[in-house]
C-alpha cells in the first residue's frame, strides 16, 4: 500500500449536510455566484495568510487547496483557491470560472506550464496538471455535479467546455 501524496485535510461538512444543501443553492444562482466571486479576494487572502488552512466560507465550504501556477504571460507565481475531489493519488479541479464565458486564468497557466504547486493544510506540494478528455473528463465532472450541485448550473451558464485536470505529485 502506498501512502496518501497529498495530506488528509477537509473543509466544511459532507455534502449532506442542510447547511451546505442551502448554501449550495443560493451559491448556484447568478447572484450567488456573484457574491462568491466578491469575497473570493478575502477568502483568498485569508487562505494564503493561513497557508491553506482557514476559509472564510467556514463550515459551508467544500473541500479547497491553493493552486498556485506560473503566469503565461507575466512568468509570475499565480495563486486561486479552488475547491477540489481527491480519487486515489490524484486531485482533480474544474475550471468552471462561475459558469462565464472566458475560461479562468489558471486553467490557461496550467496548459502553457502544467509544473503547478497545491497547498493543502499547510504543506505546498509540487504537482503535474493534465487535461482530461473524453469519458474521464464526463466521469470526473459528474463526480463534482453530484458533489457540489453548482457545477450543473455553471455548464448551462456557459458555451464553452468546462476544463477538468487531474493533478498528480511531482
Amino acid at each position: 500500500m502506498t501512502e496518501n501524496p497529498f495530506p488528509a485535510v477537509r473543509w466544511g461538512k459532507d455534502p449532506g449536510s442542510a447547511m451546505r444543501r442551502a448554501a449550495g443553492a443560493v451559491i448556484g444562482t447568478k447572484a450567488g455566484a456573484w457574491c462568491v466571486r466578491k469575497l473570493t479576494p478575502l477568502d483568498r487572502w485569508l487562505l494564503g495568510h493561513s497557508n491553506g488552512r482557514w476559509t472564510i466560507f467556514g463550515p459551508i465550504a467544500a473541500p479547497l487547496l491553493l493552486l498556485t501556477t506560473t503566469g503565461r504571460k507575466s512568468g509570475e507565481r499565480r495563486q486561486i483557491p479552488l475547491a477540489y475531489m481527491q480519487e486515489g493519488e490524484r486531485l482533480f479541479l474544474v475550471g468552471s470560472n462561475f459558469g462565464q464565458a472566458h475560461h479562468p486564468a489558471w486553467a490557461l497557466n496550467l496548459l502553457a506550464d502544467p509544473n503547478a504547486w497545491v497547498t493543502m493544510g499547510g504543506t505546498e506540494i509540487p504537482v503535474l496538471a493534465t487535461p482530461l478528455t473524453g469519458a474521464e473528463h464526463d466521469r470526473v465532472y459528474g463526480k463534482f455535479v453530484d458533489y457540489i450541485s453548482n457545477y450543473a448550473n455553471y455548464e448551462q451558464r456557459t458555451q464553452r467546455d468546462i476544463r477538468v485536470f487531474a493533478l498528480t505529485r511531482r
